[in-house]
Formats: C-alpha cells, sequence, structure tokens
C-alpha cells in the first residue's frame, strides 16, 4: 500500500494534499504534477511512502531540477512508484538506452518486480541496486532537518517527522 503526499509552501504556510499517482509514469511526470501546484514558484515536496518499506522525498524549486531522496534503494526498485525516483545518475549508472531491449520487455522470464536470480533488482545484469539510502539528504536541510536527520528517519514514521519539522503536521493528517 503506498501513500503520496504533496506539500506546497504558501505565504500562509504549507498546504497538503492527497497525491494520485496513477497517471504518473516518469521524475519529468511527478516533477510537473509538483510544479502545477506550486505556488510562485515556490518550493513543493512530494512524500511517498509504501507500508515501512521505503519513503521517497521529492523537492522542486520552480524551475530547478529535482532534488530526490529514497531511504531503501534496493526496495524501491521493487515498486512501480519507487522506479521513478530511482535515476541513473542517483544509482551511479551509466543511462540505459532506448534501444536495449531487456530494459524495456521483460524477456528472461521473471515477473514484473521479481528479483533477478542473481539478486539483481536494477534489470541491467550487471548492476545492483544498494540496499539503503541514496539521493541528496540535504534537501530537506534549509526547512529544519538536516542530512543526518533525513537518512535516519525510519520509512514507517517519515512523514510524520518531516511535517514536524516543517510545522505542517495538522495540514499533513488532514490528507492522510
Amino acid at each position: 500500500m503506498y501513500f503520496a503526499a504533496l506539500l506546497a509552501r504558501t505565504d500562509e504556510g504549507w498546504e497538503a494534499s492527497d497525491t494520485e499517482l496513477d497517471n504518473v509514469e516518469t521524475l519529468a511526470d511527478l516533477t510537473d504534477v509538483a510544479r502545477e501546484a506550486s505556488v510562485d514558484d515556490d518550493t513543493v515536496l512530494i512524500c511517498i511512502e509504501q507500508e515501512g518499506a521505503w519513503f521517497g522525498v521529492v523537492r522542486v524549486d520552480g524551475e530547478d531540477d529535482p532534488r530526490i531522496f529514497v531511504s531503501g534503494a534496493a526496495a524501491a526498485a521493487r515498486s512501480a512508484y519507487g522506479e521513478i525516483l530511482l535515476t541513473d545518475e542517483m544509482l551511479g549508472r551509466e543511462p540505459r538506452a532506448v534501444d536495449d531491449l531487456d530494459s524495456l520487455t521483460d524477456l528472461d522470464g521473471t515477473e514484473d518486480g521479481e528479483p533477478e536470480p542473481d539478486g539483481d533488482v536494477s534489470g541491467s545484469g550487471a548492476e545492483t541496486v544498494p540496499e539503503g539510502p541514496v539521493g541528496d539528504a540535504e534537501l530537506l536541510a534549509d526547512l529544519g532537518m538536516g542530512a543526518e536527520d533525513v537518512v535516519l528517519l525510519s520509512a514507517d514514521e517519515a512523514m510524520a517527522q518531516i511535517a514536524e519539522a516543517l510545522g505542517c503536521t495538522d495540514v499533513l493528517e488532514a490528507v492522510r
């Protein structure tokens, strides 16, 4: 089970909304959702969690590139929403070629989300996805939550603790 929330900073504070991700297929789509919710190009956070397995935060500030943190890369790699967040750059791997049929189709007989026989969950054969956190742990530093605090968040409590640091617990709980 997933929960996704969008937190948009406004002049009056933070506004929260439950975010539907059914039509989101790429990081660009997710970034567009954030920018559409932005007031005067201010900060927007999209927080995604999966039942205590992992959480991710995407921060969009105006037209800047999104900043991303994922708590458990290997668990997220087995999730459709997690795969959206795990960029090649974040994982330190070469971008996949569009004409690489192995990355586009399931030619090895495994089901979607099932790990490869050698434990490779990245789908690329020779490369593996790290178990732990990846991305920009500093993405909330100017909002009151340093990198160490972000890395130590538990997947079960991450959204609540982020909302507490931002001072918007009530608005997040209203959409939960």
